[in-house]
């Protein structure tokens, strides 16, 4: 199920939980698993890597003012200032509109990605240099590459199917995608969201396995745990056998008990 976009300032709404039933109420105490949290992180970061670009994202521009590229509901693709920025710097951007998001995705088997903007048509760039998003399909016209810029970490030069880059003026007023060069002007940052990042997503989902107390160990396998029991278990977490090594402590558990 996809996820709705939330943007800074959004009053969250709180679910009803349903009372519990016998069928809820599980055989034994396992301890939390914070992996889910992984999937509910919709905060927004840098992408550092072409790879990285996937999922919710926001083309930032390299304009005086931090601007970004929007479309409307009829495929008219313009600049749209960002509000959601830390002192001015494009590195901290947050949309605050959906028409300034573009859902990325690979196009599978080149390195080149689409943009498919809020209404469900995709970024494109025509023969002379005008985008727009009017498309409901995919065609040369509608992928681009995007290219790492080796003078600055963490952005991007964003060329077209001819080859051409997509490029603003430093007023923040006029896009095209017809520059024949990289330059200033092309180079864009892009902002995604923290859960489709793949080493980012990776980290977390990490740090999450490790994440559980000692008590929750314990109550795991029913009885107190020595240090060296509990740094067992931290590590099977992690390493995915964590179930079996509860059972393995159990059964030591009972053996120390009888001898």
């Amino acid at each position: 199920m996809v996820k709705p976009l939330a943007f800074k300032g959004d009053k969250k709404v709180k679910k009803r939980k349903a009372a519990p039933t016998d069928n809820d109420i599980p055989a034994e105490k396992k301890p939390r698993d914070s992996a889910a949290d992984v999937q509910e992180d919709d905060s927004w970061v840098t992408a550092e890597a072409s790879s990285d670009i996937n999922g919710p994202t926001v083309i930032v521009l390299p304009s005086t003012t931090p601007t970004c590229i929007a479309c409307d509901a009829g495929g008219k693709v313009f600049t749209s200032e960002l509000e959601n920025v830390v002192e001015g710097d494009p590195a901290t951007a947050e949309p605050h509109d959906v028409r300034q998001v573009w859902i990325a995705s690979k196009i599978a088997g080149t390195d080149n990605i689409g943009f498919k903007g809020h209404h469900g048509r995709y970024l494109s760039c025509d023969s002379i240099g005008v985008l727009s998003a009017r498309t409901e399909a995919m065609s040369p016209e509608e992928t681009f590459l995007c290219i790492a810029s080796a003078d600055i970490p963490g952005t991007f030069n964003i060329q077209n199917a001819r080859e051409k880059f997509i490029s603003v003026t430093e007023d923040g007023k006029d896009i095209r995608g017809d520059a024949e060069s990289i330059s200033f002007n092309t180079t864009v940052r892009i902002r995604m969201q923290a859960r489709f990042k793949p080493k980012l997503r990776a980290s977390k989902e990490l740090k999450a396995k490790e994440r559980i107390s000692r008590k929750e160990l314990e109550e795991a396998v029913g009885r107190k745990l020595n240090d060296d029991e509990v740094r067992i278990l931290k590590k099977a977490r992690v390493q995915g056998d964590y179930h079996e090594a509860v059972l393995d402590i159990r059964v030591k558990g009972k053996h120390d008990k009888y001898s």
